[in-house]
């Protein structure tokens, strides 16, 4: 079951890689959203983009793949795998979430944009690294303790619903 479970994981890894690829496929600007202030502001300055279009592709990227990211795994610890208690609910969640996270901290973070230029926005390399030391401290705290909270509100709605 463990190995389902990390294989399920691989699975919502690449899913947030799809997405990334997809919204990097016509340059990376696609995804400033994601970037900082900084690197915003800049593209707008550069005539990139706007601050409408930035918050316009922040929140499609949060009302499609978040409801997607929980469906993934509420399909696969639930209607998969069968989890029925909270217990067996959670620590599938978990796992689950904490795989993608790994792949999203290294694959995502620590290589493709921190080592290749997929993710470099012309006229901001000054702005380099885009993921400064600050910010990969909190995306592994939030990576670590918020996909805890994560898997223990999900397991605990699925075992209330489901009772």
């Amino acid at each position: 079951m463990l190995l389902q479970v990390i294989l399920e994981g691989f699975g919502l890894g690449a899913l947030l890689l799809i997405v990334c690829a997809v919204g990097i496929c016509k340059g990376a600007v696609g995804m400033v959203h994601l970037y900082s202030p900084a690197v915003q502001q800049r593209c707008v300055k550069l005539g990139l983009t706007t601050h409408e279009k930035i918050k316009r592709n922040s929140l499609l990227f949060k009302a499609v793949c978040v409801p997607g990211y929980i469906s993934y795994v509420l399909v696969c610890v639930y209607g998969i795998n069968g989890a029925r208690s909270f217990a067996a609910g959670f620590w599938q969640l978990l796992v689950i979430l904490s795989v993608m996270n790994f792949i999203d901290r290294f694959l995502i973070d620590g290589y493709w944009v921190g080592h290749t230029n997929a993710w470099t926005i012309p006229g901001t390399e000054d702005l380099k690294p885009y993921i400064t030391a600050q910010n990969k401290q909190k995306k592994w705290l939030f990576g670590t303790v918020g996909m805890a909270v994560i898997a223990m509100v999900l397991a605990a709605m699925m075992t209330i619903f489901t009772h």
